[in-house]
């Protein structure tokens, strides 16, 4: 029974962990953009010149 009540415990523990990390990115503006990393796959990167030292 006193097993049940440490994961219990544990599994509050590591819940708030994740709450607050979500509200700290959420602080920190991580969500705020929404449209461009959807649009970054449409454009090619320009491609790497590539020199030939001999």
């Amino acid at each position: 029974m006193g097993v049940i009540i440490i994961l219990i415990i544990a599994s509050i523990v590591v819940a708030g962990g994740f709450l607050a990390a979500f509200f700290w990115s959420v602080k920190k503006g991580q969500f705020e953009d929404m449209e461009t990393p959807a649009m970054r796959i449409l454009f090619d990167n320009k491609p790497e010149k590539k020199s030939n030292n001999k």
